[in-house]
């Protein structure tokens, strides 16, 4: 066993491991282009970082008023995404040293997204992550996406981890309310600095305002250490 314990550590994919929020950006204005809604911006777009495709194609329905059904339209996104996140997606390398020295401590790590299955293997498998990361929960797998907290608490099933022993990496406050709501523990990295102040992330453990350029594999772990002491 580690110096961490029985804790066992949750990561989000997309905006906390690696930089996917420029593909979801590119392929959400592609679709969104073909449905008659032209001009998406990156401002209007970051209104969406932390919830689920499921849950930002519903709300394109009602905010632009399309007639696409939802399935259409889901199914148009995870195609676009998919075919960028193959080629175009960066891990974060502190992110990455995190993992890999969690994995040389045996520590028990998954990752809960609000990406489809589809996206979060190709992610991980392009990224050289899925060797070391090998529980995935997708919001697919689970009744509500997040601000619930159904993806954390059946990651944690499947860890075999008490949820109290779990934390939670995140860099959204739907995600961060999500880890409180499950009983977890919470380091927030907000993708969105401007945003460190929503409410979601006020009940975060460790809110590192700046996001990911005040992340450090090491000083994450020794937080952990410490805590965990």
């Amino acid at each position: 066993m580690s110096d961490l314990g029985t804790l066992a550590v949750i990561f989000d994919l997309d905006g906390t491991l690696v930089d996917s929020e420029p593909n979801y950006f590119e392929a959400s204005r592609h679709v969104l282009a073909e449905h008659g809604v032209p001009g998406f911006t990156w401002a209007e777009h970051e209104s969406y970082v932390g919830i689920s495709t499921q849950e930002t194609v519903a709300d394109w329905r009602e905010r632009y008023g399309l007639r696409a059904p939802a399935a259409q339209l889901l199914a148009a996104m995870n195609h676009r995404y998919l075919e960028l996140a193959r080629t175009r997606t960066r891990a974060y390398p502190e992110m990455r040293a995190f993992v890999e020295l969690l994995a040389a401590e045996n520590v028990p790590m998954a990752v809960a997204s609000g990406s489809s299955p589809q996206a979060i293997e190709a992610i991980l498998a392009g990224t050289g992550l899925a060797a070391l990361l090998r529980t995935v929960v997708s919001s697919d797998d689970v009744p509500r996406g997040k601000p619930a907290p159904d993806v954390f608490l059946e990651a944690a099933r499947r860890l075999g981890a008490d949820p109290a022993d779990c934390v939670v990496l995140e860099d959204a406050a739907p995600g961060a309310a999500a880890a409180h709501a499950a009983g977890m523990r919470c380091i927030a990295v907000p993708y969105v600095p401007a945003q460190a102040d929503a409410a979601g992330f006020a009940t975060a453990s460790l809110l590192l305002r700046g996001g990911q350029p005040e992340f450090t594999a090491r000083s994450a772990y020794a937080w952990l250490r410490d805590t965990a002491r």
